[in-house]
């Protein structure tokens, strides 16, 4: 990481409680935690942890029900709709464990969605070669296999030149071949581009290629292991 690092993300006290009749679920418990510049987390912790719930309030997809969340020093959580969807749209990349391409779109042209609206974008082409798929720009999803579908999904959401890319199970639906080509992906996207990256998952075998891993239990963050040197992603096996 670079040695001039500074907070992307700061998380303070955030909780959330979601509300199912008169069952109250808590999510996340006074949750605190900080995401640098360049840097690679993996959050890490069984379904119902609270992971892609810390994940959607930071990406602005979900709101908290108490604490803070600080964008380079700017409160998200209580930015208004506006706001926050100018934040999403400029700011941040998201990658899901499903792939929501547009079938009748090529995978030039699914990322040419974003590129169209993005204020400061990379060429859908660039994009596209960052994650191997140069070959394979003007074909359509039912073309492609699943990680190539997937690498189109991350190709798109880096393509606006987003300063944190927030990936939710990128790896979820795929065999660990297919998985390991979307890791490698997202770690030349972090090394080339600097792009700061949290990268939820079930799989602690992923957690080798972070800077660090946050481990979640019980809507409460358990755990934070520095590693001490990172594996590629060439070298998982899982």
């Amino acid at each position: 990481m670079n040695d001039l690092k500074e907070n992307i993300f700061q998380v303070r006290d955030l909780t959330k409680i979601y509300k199912m009749g008169d069952v109250e679920v808590h999510a996340l418990r006074g949750v605190n935690m900080e995401l640098d510049t360049g840097e690679q987390v993996v959050l890490l912790g069984p379904s119902g942890s609270g992971k892609s719930t810390l994940l959607n309030i930071m990406g602005g997809l979900d709101t908290a029900t108490g604490g803070s969340v600080f964008y380079r020093g700017k409160e998200l959580t209580n930015a208004t709709e506006k706001e926050l969807t100018a934040y999403r749209r400029f700011h941040v990349g998201f990658v899901f464990q499903f792939y929501n391409l547009i079938s009748s779109l090529t995978a030039k042209e699914n990322v040419s969605v974003v590129t169209e609206i993005a204020e400061n974008p990379m060429k859908p082409e660039e994009a596209l070669e960052l994650v191997g798929l140069t070959e394979r720009m003007n074909h359509f999803p039912a073309q492609l296999s699943g990680g190539e579908q997937q690498r189109v999904a991350i190709a798109r959401a880096i393509s606006k030149n987003p300063a944190v890319l927030l990936c939710d199970e990128p790896t979820g639906a795929l065999d660990s071949k297919t998985g390991i080509l979307v890791l490698q992906a997202l770690e030349r996207i972090n090394r080339e581009l600097g792009t700061a990256t949290a990268i939820i998952t079930h799989n602690a075998d992923i957690a080798g290629m972070a800077d660090r891993v946050i481990h979640l239990s019980d809507g409460k963050i358990a755990d934070i292991i520095v590693n001490p040197s990172k594996k590629s992603a060439s070298e998982l096996v899982w």
